[in-house]
Parts: C-alpha cells; sequence; structure tokens
C-alpha cells in the first residue's frame, strides 16, 4: 500500500469517495464518513490497522484471501455487500462532522436505500445513529425502524477509537447482519 505523508493526507480532508454497491445489493454498510485514507485511496475502511475486513474476514462474509481494500472490494459484491457512509465527505476523524451533516446523510441514505433497495442497512456507529435518526435511546443490533423496507441494523464502528470492541466482537455484530441479509447462513 502507498503511504501518504500528513501533509499529503490532510490535502484529502473534504472529497469523496464511490459508493461500492452491485446490482444485486442484499446488505449496506453505512460508514460515519471516509477518513483521509480512504479519500487518498478511494476505497472504504481503508487505513491500515483498520478491523473492518478482519471482522467481515471472521464473520465468514469474506473469504480469508480478501486481505485488502482492494481484494475485498470484488468479493463484497458478489456477495451482495455494498458501501456507503452517512456523510460522503472526508475528515480526519467522525467527531469533525456537525450534528446538521449527520441528520442530512441520512436523507440522502434513505433516497440511496430507496435507490438500491437492499435487504439490511448496517450502520457502524451507535452515536452517529443517535444523531442521525434522533434516536437518543438507541441500542446497537436491530433496530424497530425500517428504510424503504430494509431492515436497519446498528452495528459497531470498526475504528481503533472504538477500543472496548474487538475484531471478535465485530465479527459477531456484523455476522448478525449478514445473517439476515441472506448473505451468510
Amino acid at each position: 500500500m502507498v503511504t501518504f505523508t500528513r501533509a499529503e493526507l490532510e490535502s484529502f480532508a473534504g472529497r469523496t469517495i464511490p459508493d461500492l454497491v452491485g446490482d444485486d445489493l442484499r446488505l449496506l454498510f453505512v460508514g460515519i464518513n471516509p477518513g483521509l485514507v480512504s479519500a487518498a485511496t478511494g476505497l472504504h475502511f481503508a487505513r491500515p490497522g483498520n478491523r473492518f475486513y478482519p471482522a467481515l474476514r471472521l464473520a465468514g462474509i469474506l473469504p480469508e484471501d480478501a486481505m485488502t481494500p482492494q481484494d475485498a472490494a470484488p468479493a463484497l459484491l458478489a456477495r451482495g455487500v455494498g458501501i456507503t457512509n452517512i456523510v460522503a465527505r472526508a475528515s480526519a476523524r467522525a467527531d469533525e462532522l456537525d450534528d446538521a451533516e449527520l441528520v442530512a446523510g441520512r436523507e440522502r441514505l434513505e433516497a440511496f436505500v430507496h435507490d438500491h433497495a437492499p435487504r439490511v442497512v448496517a450502520l457502524a456507529g451507535i452515536t452517529s445513529y443517535r444523531i442521525a435518526f434522533g434516536e437518543k435511546k438507541a441500542r446497537a443490533g436491530r433496530q424497530e425502524r425500517t428504510i424503504a423496507g430494509a431492515e436497519v441494523w446498528v452495528v459497531p464502528n470498526p475504528s481503533g477509537l472504538n477500543a472496548h470492541e474487538t475484531v471478535t466482537s465485530l465479527a459477531a455484530a456484523y455476522g448478525a447482519a449478514a445473517r439476515a441479509a441472506g448473505v451468510i447462513d
């Protein structure tokens, strides 16, 4: 993987990356917003050390040989798994976003789900979900709400800043959403 200087990464703040979405979308993972490494590479959850892809492998959503975001993308699409974000603009940290951006992102997400019709939407991050959807007491797991007929799940964010989660606990949460979507048994 290409390495970037801090100044190079900071130059990607505010950029967007394309959604990863195929024709037979069953499970849509929704990040908070792209990080700067993702903006620099155009790949979701691309920061080295991010636990997203190891958790997907452990859950059985990705094959063991899908070690990088580049390797994972075609395998995810083949399984009916896509990735988008609540807020499209990249930043160094999600806490750089304000509540209005998250609420506006919810509206964009609702339109995206309507257009692509996944079975399950898995939002990675309870705090951003609570703000975006105005549900201050929401808990992780399956939600009562649906979006355009899709089940809504809140799963843990794979960021290392979410230190109480492990690859194993992330895999359990991601696997539950994937089973609900019919991606894995």
